[in-house]
């Protein structure tokens, strides 16, 4: 997948970036259920978990709300991308560094693709400021350390005195439990390109630890990226041109994916099975339900898919 080079600004709220200001509509995402609690770690010294998990769902409460108090660094990206992990790996060290400064939104655009919609997000990652419940200034591509340190105290000192300030901000600054080594080391892989060593890095997770949920995760999750960084993004036009050759529509719905296009993907995949039988259909069915395990069980995009697979099975 083509990366674009990198791109910052970070400027007072009277003079948002042409990019963002105006041109980005949030109140779509509002009015949501009431969201589950933040999966991010223990909550700091000011009071604010500085890492979290958001969704469509939790997007009001956990980045509109919140943003009200201290800045909300949405980042924007997906396991499948390499400059993703590395990205959200660094602004994970600096917000636990930071204090409840501001918050680290991590979400994952794969699963939730309504939000890099609101953003008009182009590429992965895409960072975003948000202050107030307005963006206030935007990253995206890779960036150094010294990138970010810079651009995150530009933002600091554009919203100095304007936000309410966490709560409980006298507390008594509090320890964090430090990462697992070797999921560092398996990150690590993944984000110098190593597919081969962040594979091997979970699954030894795995082998030790058979129930580790997270290192299953992730493991899918590179396996995949793995798969898609050869294929010949023209498979979608050679499958579309064959229907019947079951091995073309297996490599078009991975790049359908990779493409941030689950619905094609699945689509693909389940007119295969209707039309197809046995050995032919189990390939198309396997496929398919390797990719929704890529994604959250309840995101509605896997139901509907899940729901249309029946429907073509029985």
């Amino acid at each position: 997948m083509t990366r674009p080079g990198s791109r910052s600004s970070a400027r007072p709220p009277a003079a948002v970036p042409a990019s963002i200001a105006g041109a980005v509509d949030l109140s779509g995402l509002k009015d949501r259920p009431a969201p589950p609690a933040a999966a991010g770690g223990d909550e700091d010294a000011s009071g604010l978990p500085p890492i979290v998990d958001v969704t469509t769902a939790s997007f009001e409460a956990e980045v509109l709300r919140r943003s009200s108090q201290v800045p909300v660094i949405v980042d924007l990206g997906s396991a499948r991308s390499p400059q993703s992990v590395a990205l959200t790996r660094q602004l994970g060290q600096l917000a636990l560094e930071a204090g409840g400064r501001w918050v680290h939104a991590r979400v994952d655009v794969d699963s939730n693709p309504q939000i890099a919609q609101a953003f008009g997000v182009q590429a992965i990652p895409t960072v975003v400021a948000v202050a107030g419940g307005q963006p206030l200034a935007d990253l995206q591509g890779a960036q150094s350390e010294e990138q970010l340190r810079k651009w995150l105290e530009a933002i600091e000192q554009a919203t100095a005195g304007k936000l309410t300030g966490p709560p409980g901000a006298e507390a008594v600054e509090e320890e964090f439990e430090p990462e697992d080594p070797r999921l560092v080391a398996a990150e690590d892989a993944l984000g110098e390109g190593d597919f081969d060593a962040a594979i091997a890095q979970y699954q030894a997770i795995i082998d030790a630890e058979p129930a580790n949920s997270d290192a299953k995760s992730a493991l899918r999750q590179v396996k995949f990226l793995a798969r898609v960084q050869n294929v010949d993004e023209s498979a979608v036009a050679k499958a579309d041109a064959a229907p019947g050759d079951v091995a073309a529509q297996i490599e078009a719905s991975d790049v359908e994916l990779s493409q941030q296009k689950p619905e094609a993907a699945f689509a693909r995949l389940i007119d295969g099975v209707k039309r197809t039988a046995g050995d032919e259909r189990t390939q198309l069915r396997t496929r398919l339900l390797e990719l929704f395990e890529l994604f959250d069980p309840a995101d509605p995009v896997v139901v509907a898919a899940r729901r249309k697979l029946a429907s073509a099975l029985y």
